[in-house]
């Protein structure tokens, strides 16, 4: 990570307008939510164990597995990347370390919350959190293991289904205090809890806002959430979600008919995923280094 990732996350967030950080999962989702006007991204912990471990997001992925991924993406994408760290994996001393590993592997903006070990997605029932104080320790290691302080440190807060809006609104206090760049409160449950949240911080501390499909937070486009006084607006699974109904689709097809001829409409084909992926500019780039590379097979075939 360059302090440029890290200052053009904080230069456009102080535009005011708010920042629609599409979910990734690898360094393709990465590579297509830039192409299609991404201004930064959100790799999310749950899309990484749905597709990395065909899991729940109930804490099973590991600071390493995640550190590896975000350093493939960085090199792929040159937007910045909003890296969920879930609680740090494990105490204050553990998020230092996450802190200065997903720095160095690209993170603009690392996201710590307040769950405790195991966590579990922030929309699912049955979390228990950590202490405000253990949780504003561990901030403050966050803040100190830093290596650039243009790095965003992210504050979540899963309290609200658990203690209540007001329990989840004083923890926010406590890590706004503590320095957190930006404040997410999760899971908020209603327009009007929104507007209680947004007018506490307006002109205090950036907000984020998780939008997850059938989850607790209401669907409001990026407009109205602009509106309301979020900075930040996070589509973290939606990606996978989409993926996965789409290859449900496709592997249905191929087995009942044997062939991709009917599915051929809803895929890209070989010229199609080789320009996504960049294979004639790498190529020439690679001539120039060695003139004997060949060109790219662009699908066709000579009559």
């Amino acid at each position: 990570m360059t302090d440029n990732s890290a200052s053009k996350l904080r230069d456009r967030l102080a535009q005011g307008r708010i920042v629609v950080m599409p979910g990734i999962y690898d360094s393709l989702s990465a590579v297509l939510a830039q192409k299609a006007g991404a201004e930064a991204l959100y790799l999310s912990g749950a899309s990484i164990a749905y597709t990395q471990l065909g899991r729940p997001d109930v804490g099973l992925v590991s600071m390493a597995e995640v550190a590896q991924l975000l350093t493939l993406i960085a090199d792929r994408v040159d937007i910045p990347i909003l890296v969920d760290a879930d609680n740090g994996y494990g105490n204050a001393l553990n998020v230092q370390r996450t802190v200065r590993l997903f720095e160095r592997a690209g993170a603009a903006a690392i996201q710590l919350e307040d769950q405790t070990l195991p966590k579990r997605c922030g929309h699912l029932g049955g979390k228990s959190l950590i202490s405000t104080s253990e949780m504003v320790g561990k901030i403050k290691a966050a803040l100190d293991a830093r290596a650039s302080d243009q790095t965003l440190i992210v504050a979540r807060t899963d309290a609200v289904g658990v203690e209540g809006l007001d329990r989840a609104l004083d923890r926010a206090d406590a890590y706004a205090e503590a320095g957190a760049d930006v404040l997410f409160i999760e899971a908020i449950g209603s327009d009007a809890d929104m507007r209680t949240v947004t007018t506490r911080y307006a002109g205090r501390v950036p907000l984020l806002v998780n939008i997850v499909e059938g989850g607790a937070t209401p669907l409001l486009p990026a407009s109205t959430l602009e509106s309301l006084g979020f900075s930040i607006v996070i589509f973290p699974g939606g990606a996978v979600r989409a993926v996965s109904r789409a290859l449900d689709d496709y592997y249905s097809s191929l087995m009942a008919h044997g062939t991709n001829a009917p599915f051929l409409p809803r895929m890209n084909d070989l010229r199609g995923i080789n320009g996504i992926v960049g294979t004639e500019d790498l190529l020439a780039l690679g001539k120039r280094y060695d003139p004997d590379i060949q060109p790219a097979f662009t699908g066709e075939t000579k009559q």
